[in-house]
């Protein structure tokens, strides 16, 4: 443990090194690297928390740089996951991270959460929290959540027992998830910059509270905050009376909790240079979403060229190709691609993700430049 970069927080009245070593023995998973992620990440990184996990499955774009303040102008284009890790190893070489550059779903939100020891709600939508909330009460995660919109902050924490034991949950407060388009997010409402950067702080806090023991954590509370009159107030959360929701007691139930009219969700399928050759051979569409100017430069004839940065529009074209190929140098932004097109065409379309991409098979693609 490195006493000089934790010398501040080791000299606080009731903290010690126990607690340093218990954020170094942590595991938390932040879902979301956006304005309430990237905050909560700066946090926990610094810190000392010991291995943290990162899921999103967008890119950083110019609209984000206001108050997603892990990024640059830089980084538009870039994979979140990606830009966040590199930010994120210079502040504090020393941690663990591992990221997840998909969309998280119900087919793979369970393997996932059952990894960590904490989880860190930062999305912004209501599909996704009820799904992290229900996957962290069959799992008995602990969950800090919090939501931001215009100038108000809400922050809470689900899933912890209070002193008579009793915990509540997120479908405590919400039992019914509102319908879509009910209720406007961010992009409609807009937000001011600083305040994701205020709560998100505030749900590091939680986190690490959770962690050492020290404090008073919000459990079976939730905090709102209130930044034009700077304000906060609190409001317990009791829970919902018998009947009014179901939780899920196992993976069956949860999935079926879950299930949606649209199509069934699947894994992305990950292929090799040979699948490639085949699928190549059936007329298969292949999408390189490197940027322009990265290199080796493949035959524009053969291989198609959408970069990251550009993708959200490509995605309002219709495809006729049943199956597509996505590429990248790693295979980090490839999955992140497919994973979009698979939620625009769900079964209809074949689509795969060249594991590892060019980086792996370098020697395959050299024979392949324009």
């Amino acid at each position: 443990m490195n006493t000089e970069r934790y010398h501040r927080q080791l000299i606080l009245k009731g903290f010690n090194s126990q607690s340093q070593q218990r954020l170094t023995a942590a595991n938390v998973l932040v879902v979301g690297a956006g304005g309430l992620g990237c905050p909560a990440l700066q946090y926990l990184t610094a810190v000392g928390v010991g291995h943290i996990g990162i899921i999103d499955h967008d890119v950083v774009a110019l609209s984000n740089l206001h108050r997603q303040i892990l990024f640059g102008t830089r980084d538009v284009g870039k994979l979140k996951v990606v830009a966040a890790e590199e930010r994120l190893k210079a502040l504090n070489p020393d941690i663990q991270f591992t990221i997840y550059p998909y969309k998280i779903q119900k087919f793979n939100i369970l393997d996932l959460l059952a990894q960590y020891d904490y989880i860190l709600d930062a999305t912004d939508n209501f599909q996704s929290r009820y799904l992290i909330n229900d996957a962290c009460m069959l799992l008995n995660r602990p969950l800090v959540f919090a939501a931001v919109a215009r100038y108000e902050g809400q922050l809470a924490v689900f899933g912890v027992s209070d002193d008579q034991g009793k915990k509540t949950n997120y479908r405590d407060l919400f039992p019914i998830p509102p319908s879509k388009g009910e209720i406007p997010n961010c992009e409609e409402n807009g937000v001011l910059g600083v305040l994701p950067g205020i709560i998100g702080a505030m749900q590091a806090a939680e986190v690490i509270k959770l962690i050492t023991g020290i404090g008073k954590p919000l459990i079976n509370k939730i905090l709102s905050y209130d930044l034009l009159t700077q304000q906060f107030y609190e409001i317990k959360i009791a829970q919902a009376p018998a009947n009014t929701y179901q939780l899920p007691n196992t993976e069956i139930e949860f999935l079926e909790m879950h299930q949606t009219d649209n199509h069934l969700e699947k894994e992305l399928i990950e292929i090799d240079t040979l699948m490639l050759e085949n699928l190549k051979a059936s007329h298969a569409l292949i999408i390189d979403v490197r940027e322009i100017g990265e290199s080796p430069r493949l035959n524009p004839i053969v291989y198609k060229q959408v970069p990251m940065s550009e993708f959200d529009g490509f995605l309002n074209q219709e495809i006729v190709q049943e199956h597509i190929v996505l590429i990248c140098q790693h295979g980090i932004r490839s999955v992140a691609a497919a994973e979009q097109l698979q939620e625009k065409y769900g079964d209809t379309k074949k689509i795969y993700s060249l594991k590892g991409g060019l980086a792996r098979y370098q020697a395959f693609f050299s024979n392949q430049q324009a």
